[in-house]
């Protein structure tokens, strides 16, 4: 009986460590989900391979069902989510902070904005760092008559979604002229690949300025500015200020919605959730009930054990409701109709 049993577990542990599940999609949460997936692996032999191109390709990936998930820093719109070939369900994974990084000589003290300001600079109407508008924000502060080098994404980018939903809200001009989405037509600025992409520019170019998740900027040591959020406080990016994002806001049953300047008057205004998108039900293609489970206990670790590894990597824990409802929509997974 013995040998039965012991030759069992190594089966289960070698099936374990066989099994791959896929991934593609977002940058923003990429330091996170790295650590999350080597922890998962030394727990469980579960080997998650996680493609970082960006919340535009891994939603066209899931799509396409060329991946097991796809992570996103903004949730699929109605419309796309009509277009899939079968449910898809979303479930957020982290709470990030979006930044304006920049690599400004001279000056070492984080500077302040408000968000008609950094519209403006994207908007290519605020050309030099010593323009009035910033000097107005940041009195006693030396600046220099440097040209400003936008840095911004080139490809389709759940960062930039969060971000140009922000200035959506605070400048009416951005609303109407560039608006909100994933890829844009961008009035001015120099293109970058991911957040590490834009980091890169931001760090190797005296006088840019580029948004980027907060992981990014002190990774590559950019300084970051505070920025001012609805109740008129500047508000310095950290964990506690992106969690307080959530606090107030009435989140759906789906989990879809924006977190950006938050009505919170300790929320950090550039805050968002960060998705894991997957099918409702799991048999599709060729894929097994055993697949389809691995993925529900992953997704499950995501939420719950694996909430342990965000503060560690400036990412904001899930509140307690929200990873109640992420278990809820992750326990309706199906494989063929039945229940997994």
């Amino acid at each position: 009986m013995k040998k039965f049993f012991l030759l069992g577990l190594i089966l289960t542990g070698t099936a374990a460590a066989q099994t791959t599940i896929t991934g593609a999609g977002a940058s923003f949460p990429y330091p996170l989900y790295s650590k999350m997936f080597a922890e998962y692996k030394n727990a469980t032999g579960v080997n998650v391979n996680y493609q970082s191109v960006g919340s535009g390709a891994g939603q066209k990936q899931i799509l396409e069902r060329t991946v097991d998930f796809a992570g996103s820093d903004n949730p699929m719109s109605d419309e796309t989510l009509k277009s899939a070939p079968a449910p898809l369900l979303h479930i957020p994974t982290a709470i990030g902070a979006v930044v304006p990084a920049y690599n400004l000589p001279g000056v070492t003290q984080p500077l302040k904005f408000t968000g008609r300001v950094l519209a403006d600079i994207y908007l290519g109407k605020i050309k030099n760092w010593n323009d009035k508008a910033i000097a107005a924000l940041n009195p006693g502060v030396t600046l220099p008559p440097l040209p400003i080098t936008v840095a911004r994404r080139s490809d389709g980018s759940g960062t930039t979604y969060v971000f140009s939903d922000y200035l959506s809200k605070v400048s009416p001009e951005w609303k109407s002229k560039v608006g909100v989405g994933n890829s844009l037509q961008w009035p001015v600025g120099t293109g970058a690949k991911g957040n590490d992409g834009v980091a890169g520019v931001v760090k190797s170019t005296p006088g840019a300025i580029g948004y980027v998740e907060l992981v990014y900027a002190k990774q590559n040591k950019l300084t970051f500015g505070s920025v001012q959020n609805r109740a008129g406080k500047f508000v310095l990016a950290d964990n506690g200020p992106a969690a307080a994002a959530t606090l107030g806001v009435v989140i759906p049953a789906d989990t879809r919605v924006s977190l950006t300047n938050s009505a919170n008057a300790e929320a950090y205004p550039i805050a968002s959730f960060t998705y894991v998108i997957f099918y409702q039900d799991q048999k599709y293609g060729n894929r097994t009930e055993e697949q389809a489970k691995a993925l529900k206990n992953l997704l499950t670790w995501m939420v719950t054990t694996g909430q342990q590894y965000n503060e560690g990597l400036d990412y904001a824990k899930l509140p307690a409701n929200v990873v109640n409802k992420a278990k809820s929509i992750i326990n309706s997974m199906t494989y063929g109709g039945k229940r997994l």
